[in-house]
């Protein structure tokens, strides 16, 4: 693992005769909050549940998925071995709380089952009292009465909290957020961000963060990796992506964000076209079906990608890569 919290190695998902992800590499250092960014089918969540072992029975993946200190890769790990690494090596936040919570639990007590079933705190009393200190830690307003609210009677914005909560519980090494912030109102989003990043900066833990929001990327995330078609395409740190992206999805995605508006016209651009279904990607570059400076050699040769690394290390999968800086 050389000190990493995770090193996927090409990590390739198939659907039967359809491939789904192919050849993801990334690696993630400790204390490293790290972007994951694309269009919707891009792979994102795909990658996400490969990480925490939560593949439906009807995908087959290979390569490599390793995570400090766990000891087999979760690649063809047994159930066993991954219920006892989701919720205390690895925690994921889902898109929408109401489904991650248990409808027939009080709320507490799922924060207090969290650490439980991991045998994190040395009774059941103990894991209560500290339920309900991450409880009053995600700002939830009176959490000694909400601890005893069922998930339908709070806010998306409050489950959204206690979702988060269960995810801290057992001070996981790296923390998973999956688009958390889609469904919430802006000043919402906003708190709920705030506490995503003091919550693994308290706990020196790592953070893989997915979203299509290029601007919560550029304030929570120190580095980004973009996917598209079930490749990484491009990694490295934000600041050096979003100012010099090589990859022309990379310079698309940033011009059709808020981030970046046209001079000429005062809008925002748009990418033609629209992420080709698995199965149905182009030979060659994956991207070529829709950018704008392909050429015979995108059509032929599958562009060279240096493998994304650490922090400071720059990779990108495209032959023809952009040279102007982006002012974002």
């Amino acid at each position: 693992m050389s000190g990493n919290v995770l090193e996927i190695s090409g990590l390739t998902i198939d659907a039967g005769d359809t491939r789904l992800l192919e050849d993801v590499s990334l690696t993630i250092a400790p204390g490293e909050r790290v972007g994951l960014i694309g269009e919707s089918g891009s792979g994102k969540s795909i990658t996400s549940l490969a990480i925490m072992g939560l593949l439906p029975r009807t995908l087959r993946a290979s390569g490599s998925i390793r995570l400090a200190g766990v000891r087999h890769d979760v690649v063809g790990a047994s159930e066993e071995e991954l219920s006892a690494v989701r919720g205390r090596d690895v925690a994921m936040v889902f898109q929408e709380p109401l489904t991650a919570l248990n409808p027939t639990m009080r709320v507490g007590d799922q924060v207090a089952e969290a650490m439980t079933i991991h045998g994190t705190q040395p009774s059941r009393a103990a894991a209560r009292a500290r339920a309900a200190e991450l409880l009053e830690a995600v700002r939830l307003p009176d959490p000694a009465d909400l601890a005893r609210a069922y998930p339908h009677q709070l806010s998306g914005g409050q489950r959204q909290r206690v979702v988060l909560a269960i995810a801290l519980a057992n001070d996981p090494a790296l923390l998973i957020c999956d688009e958390p912030t889609t469904a919430l109102d802006v000043t919402v989003q906003a708190e709920v961000l705030d506490l995503v990043v003091r919550g693994v900066e308290s706990r020196d833990a790592a953070l893989l963060f997915i979203t299509h929001d290029l601007a919560v990327v550029a304030t929570v995330c120190e580095s980004v990796a973009v996917m598209y078609g079930g490749r990484i395409v491009e990694a490295g740190p934000v600041e050096q992506v979003f100012r010099h992206p090589r990859h022309r999805y990379t310079q698309g995605l940033l011009a059709a964000s808020d981030l970046a508006v046209d001079p000429a016209t005062g809008r925002l651009r748009t990418i033609a076209g629209s992420v080709p279904p698995a199965g149905e990607l182009p030979e060659g570059c994956v991207f070529r079906t829709r950018c704008w400076k392909a050429t015979d050699a995108c059509r032929v040769t599958p562009p060279w990608t240096t493998e994304p690394g650490p922090l400071g290390e720059r990779g990108f999968a495209c032959h023809h890569p952009a040279q102007t800086e982006m002012f974002v």
